[in-house]
């Protein structure tokens, strides 16, 4: 069965009794997506009641991130068959999802667009959560700079989208090409991968900035 959750005297939720999480109910409301949980650093019994929290006062589902295989065995035991929801986890993004994923809002395509294989768990991250919110989704990955016609090759493919997302490490060239394949907005996210002077991906995320590719927006390392 799901997790207990308990309400305290001014409405503010207190998870599994203690106040170690307030979920923001209101959040779908202010901002257009509900609150996601960040299960880094979480046990499994914090993120199975923060979800169960959420369902409960409304939200149809619920995405955790970051969650370790281990971890979501333990959440997928305590949420159980008879949770409110079905609970899915998907090991390569390392995401958990409550209450299953919507179909597609039929409002164009996002494409993720990945340099290597060692990018996909950032990548699936991406795609994933893209999914969780509603929208289609295409994957091109292992198109890397370093064999530009493997990217050169879906360039239409990723003309056609709405918005690509652009994952890589090393030195972080595939967004500025990107960028300058494409018209539609590219946000580029910068990966941990590579070896000594990528830094953990300050490399990447360096040259993403300086990027003089026209509508490219970048983000955190790994985020």
């Amino acid at each position: 069965m799901a997790v207990a959750f308990h309400q305290s005297e001014n409405s503010e939720s207190l998870c599994g009794g203690a106040a170690f999480a307030r979920p923001d109910y209101d959040r779908a409301m202010r901002q257009g997506a509900g609150e996601v949980i960040y299960g880094e650093g979480k046990t499994a019994e914090q993120i199975a009641a923060i979800a169960s929290s959420l369902m409960g006062a409304g939200q149809p589902r619920v995405l955790a991130t970051r969650v370790d295989a281990k971890k979501a065995d333990a959440v997928a035991a305590l949420w159980g068959d008879g949770g409110i929801a079905p609970c899915a986890y998907y090991e390569t993004a390392r995401l958990v999802v409550f209450g299953g994923m919507p179909a597609p809002d039929g409002d164009g395509v996002v494409a993720i667009a990945c340099a290597g294989t060692s990018d996909l768990p950032v990548a699936e991250e991406a795609a994933l959560t893209a999914e969780f919110l509603g929208n289609e989704v295409r994957r091109f990955y292992d198109v890397g700079v370093a064999g530009i016609h493997r990217l050169l090759d879906v360039a239409d493919e990723l003309r056609a989208a709405r918005v690509v997302v652009a994952v890589a490490g090393m030195e972080g060239a595939l967004a500025s090409v990107v960028g300058g394949l494409v018209s539609a907005p590219v946000i580029a996210v910068p990966t941990s991968v590579g070896y000594g002077a990528s830094f953990g991906g300050v490399t990447a995320l360096l040259a993403m900035l300086n990027s003089c590719a026209s509508g490219v927006s970048v983000v955190n390392i790994d985020n």
